[in-house]
């Protein structure tokens, strides 16, 4: 199994027809004041496996600080259908971490394992505004 696409987005979904979509990806916010709280974001992950993966595999992703402090933990899982060899299936995730609260400007990070490796991260700067917007 791989990660093939992991980024944050303003909003996603998955279509009846199984189609990722996704609006305003990003990966910088900015706060007037701190701690700062950003109502809503999604992370949007694809998940590539080969016929080796057929099954139900967990994984899991911690969002942490800059000093590594971990401020979440979520888990998910994904379903990889018999496929034959040589051709690879993705399984889409989108998790939607509501209210998540920045104490400070700096970078924040995703990381994305299963029980056996880090599959990926995604990076998230978080920026102070000097002037209060209009």
């Amino acid at each position: 199994m791989r990660l093939s696409l992991a980024l944050l987005a303003d909003y996603a979904n998955v279509s009846r027809e199984g189609k990722l979509n996704i609006m305003g990806i990003f990966g910088q916010i900015q706060a007037f004041q701190f701690p700062a709280v950003h109502a809503q974001m999604h992370l949007v992950l694809s998940l590539e496996a080969t016929a080796f993966d057929t099954g139900t595999h967990e994984f899991n992703i911690a969002f942490i600080d800059e000093a590594g402090h971990e401020l979440l933990a979520m888990t998910g899982v994904v379903q990889f259908p018999e496929s034959r060899a040589g051709e690879s299936v993705a399984g889409n995730q989108i998790l939607a971490p509501y209210g998540t609260i920045f104490a400070k400007a700096g970078t924040y990070e995703f990381v994305i394992r299963t029980k056996d490796e880090e599959l990926g991260r995604v990076p998230l700067r978080v920026s102070a505004l000097s002037v209060a917007p209009r």
